[in-house]
Formats: structure tokens, sequence, C-alpha cells
């Protein structure tokens, strides 16, 4: 198969069932015309394909085959937020927005699918389409990780779209890879802090909870200065405070809330247990109650370096002067780290960022575009990738 020829023919339905999903943007499990839509084009092109998991569609090509097993993930979910764009195919529904990408992702494996399924007799093994829900919640893809469907999956492969790379000198159009550490966790802490009221006139009749929220947020970054190499990437960082309603009340209570990210799972361990430490400290010094807890959201995208090297040997059959190699891990998150927990497996970028106002703007922006010149990239890539694996052609060579 001459994959770029065949990808091609299928770019105009690719950019217009995009346009379509960017329209009609929802959100986290809620995405009944999304999976719809997902549905009724994969029956178009003879594809099994059922929703036996919440919110989501699974897809299969060759489903009967008993050989190899390699699943293509899209995420389907939008984002809380008003669009901003003026692009002429904008949200029409107020308050919600594909401002991460995920209208083309869907598309993509929507591409891939069709490419595939037209030669599907061409293919020794199975594939497993995987259009996922809630990819922003974090916990769209446990349910199907954890079903007896993906255990038969011997390799997974995802893609993200859009601004990541910013900064990191990689041309528009680019295809980014990485052998390892890619992503990093998301988890999230709570911070109660129960002290004492009073006026703030009389500041000693006080256990003044926003004095102790504020040697807290100083003292927690001790962990990355001081408990952890700096040579090993942690965040920790705070996104809400909240506390006291009147400028001349010290209040009685006060509450934070924040994240981490990590890469490794020991350096994760760390970080939760020396958080724990600091606040437990402070709380007893400054004789406040404290309320700490911590919540671990999905795991840092670990990718596999074999399916890496395979997966950019066959990018490079198609864009050798676009493939590029990751120079350092991202810290933001994404849950298909958690297909990638228990099947090796590669999440790589594309590069294709679209200004808006003269400007670029990042995921989850009211502004934030793509250019839609280079979405034949991604579908091309998998097709590829899933030939050069499994193609009749090339296992008898």
């Amino acid at each position: 198969m001459d994959v770029l020829s065949e990808i091609k023919k299928v770019n105009d339905d690719l950019i217009k069932w995009r346009r379509h999903l960017h329209e009609n943007p929802e959100l986290g499990f809620d995405l009944e015309n999304t999976c719809q839509f997902v549905s009724e084009k994969l029956d178009e092109f003879g594809i099994e394909n059922h929703r036996n998991f919440k919110g989501g569609v699974i897809g299969y090509i060759n489903p009967e085959s008993k050989g190899k097993v390699i699943a293509l993930r899209g995420d389907m979910d939008a984002l809380p937020v008003n669009e901003e764009t003026g692009l002429e195919f904008a949200s029409k529904v107020k308050g919600r927005m594909h401002a991460c990408g995920h209208d083309a992702h869907t598309a993509q494996l929507l591409a891939a699918a069709k490419v595939l399924s037209e030669h599907k007799d061409e293919i020794d093994g199975k594939i497993m389409l995987i259009f996922q829900p809630a990819e922003e919640l974090g916990t769209g893809s446990i349910e199907i990780a954890d079903s007896e469907e993906f255990s038969k999956v011997d390799e997974v492969l995802g893609c993200h779209d859009g601004n990541l790379l910013s900064g990191d000198d990689v041309p528009k159009g680019a295809i980014v890879f990485s052998k390892g550490p890619t992503m990093a966790t998301m988890d999230k802490f709570t911070i109660d802090i129960k002290g004492k009221g009073s006026h703030g006139s009389q500041p000693e009749n006080s256990i003044d909870p926003i004095v102790i929220a504020s040697y807290i947020i100083t003292s927690v970054q001790e962990i990355v200065a001081r408990e952890i190499s700096p040579l090993e990437p942690v965040v920790v960082s705070f996104g809400v405070i909240n506390a006291g309603k009147a400028f001349n009340i010290i209040p009685e209570t006060a509450h934070l809330e924040g994240t981490t990210r990590t890469l490794r799972p020991e350096t994760r361990d760390i970080v939760e247990k020396s958080l724990g430490k600091i606040i437990e400290g402070i709380g007893e010094t400054l004789r406040a109650r404290i309320e700490f807890n911590y919540i671990r959201k999905h795991p840092s995208v670990i990718n596999d370096p074999k399916v890496t090297e395979k997966l950019m040997a066959s990018a490079k059959k198609l864009f050798p002067e676009k493939v590029y190699e990751l120079k350092k891990p991202l810290m933001s998150g994404e849950d298909f780290s958690v297909y990638l927990e228990k099947k090796p497996g590669s999440f790589f970028f594309l590069m294709n960022p679209q200004k808006i106002d003269g400007k670029i703007f990042a995921h989850h922006s009211p502004k934030f575009a793509m250019d839609e010149e280079y979405f034949y990239q991604v579908p091309a890539v998998m097709v590829q990738y899933v030939m050069d694996q499994m193609g009749k052609i090339q296992n008898k060579n």
C-alpha cells in the first residue's frame, strides 16, 4: 500500500469530520452525539464497533484474527471553555470548546480506520480502535485499560496535536517521539487549615490560617530544591487559595489546592510523603489542625523504547525530514499513561499550532487553534506502523 496516497484520499473528509466535531463539542463522559457520529462513520466503513464503555466507542478491524493486536487511541472530549478564535467552524455551544485538539485526534483516528479497513485483507492481525472519553478528567482510559478486550492488545499508539512543544525549537509540521519518560503525573492535593479567628488588630488572639498557609506554600518548595536531585524534573504548584472575607478580620480557616508533577514512581512517592511531613510539622508548630489529602491521578507517560524505535522508523519512511526526538519530558499530563502501564506502546506529538490574532495560544486557551494542513500526518504514521508490523507482504520478507 502507498500509505501517503491512501491517506491523502481521505484528507478532505478528515478535515470535514474535524470541523463538525469542533462545532459540536461535548464534555467528559457525556459524549452521546460524538459517539453516535463516530459509530455511524465506523458503520459506513464496515468496521465492527460497540459502545460498552461509558462515553466511548471501540472498533475492530479483522476482529476474528488470531494474530498480533495493535490498539490505536483517539480521545474525544472537549473543555468547559468559551471559544474566542473567530474561526468559521467555531464551537456552536456556549461555554464548550475543543481547546486541546481532541476533535483532531478523533478525526485522525477515523481517517486511519477508513484506510486500514479498505486494506484489511493485507493485514495479518487485529486492530483495536479506541475512541476514548474523559481524557480531560484523567479517568477516561481506566475502564478501557482494565477491560478484558484491552488485555489482548500487544501494542498501543496515541498522538497529541497542537503546541505542547513550544519553546523547544521544534518546527511546524514536526512529528516528535520520545523513548522513555515523556509526560508527567497529574496528582492533586488539598489542604484545609483550621486555626482561630480574631480581629485584625488583635493577632495575638488568633491562630492565623493565612500565615500558616504562607509557611506551607514556601516550605514545600524545599522538596524540589533540597530533597530531589536537580536533574530530576519535579513540580509543586498551588492553584487555589481561599481564606477570609474582610480586610480587618483574621479568618478561622484557609483552603489550598495544588498539583504535583513527577516522572518516576519513586519520585512521586517522595513528593507525597514529604508534603505530608512538612504540612504536619507546620501544623504542630503553629498550633493549627490541618487536613491534608493527596489524590493520585493518572501516572506518567513512559513510552516503550522498542515500540518507539519501530514507530520512528515507520514515520521516517513517510516524513524523513520531519521526525524529531523530544529533548526533555513535558510536565503536563495525559491519561494515555494508563494504557502504557499495562502494555508496551508509544505516545507521539504533532507540532501544528495556528496563530489567532497574530499569536500562538496554549492548549486550553479560548484562542487555541491548530493548522489543518498537517493533520494527515498522524493517521499516515499510524497506518504505516500497522502495515510495517502486520502487513502480509512485510511479514513474508
